[in-house]
């Protein structure tokens, strides 16, 4: 079983758009671009090792493509789930700002 080693919050928006898989993909980012993560190195892992597992909320999960936010990761087995969550605020024009909040998790096997 996978112990989960690191969790990473991040969140994005859609400005005038209304693109929920731009707004996960910046949510994505700014989770990630902060940080430079060594733990399989620190465990003596590959990093293809590494479980990663990307809890995305949107106002409309169906309107995210997780195959679209697969080039954000250079390795590591990818877990998505899209639930309803962020915000969708409105706007003057019709078209709401979109946000969305992401948490990453990332695991390692540690008893092989």
């Amino acid at each position: 079983m996978a112990t989960r080693l690191l969790t990473e919050f991040g969140m994005g928006t859609s400005l005038r758009r209304r693109d929920y898989t731009q707004a996960a993909r910046r949510a994505l980012q700014d989770a990630l671009w902060h940080n430079s993560i060594n733990l399989a190195e620190l465990y003596g892992k590959p990093k293809e090792a590494m479980q990663i597992t990307v809890e995305i909320g949107v106002q409309r999960p169906d309107a995210v493509d997780t195959d679209a936010l697969r080039d954000i990761f250079p390795y590591g087995q990818l877990n998505f789930s899209v639930v309803e969550g962020g915000l969708d605020v409105p706007r003057p024009d019709g078209e709401p700002t979109v946000i969305a909040n992401v948490a990453l998790s990332v695991a390692l096997e540690l008893n092989t």
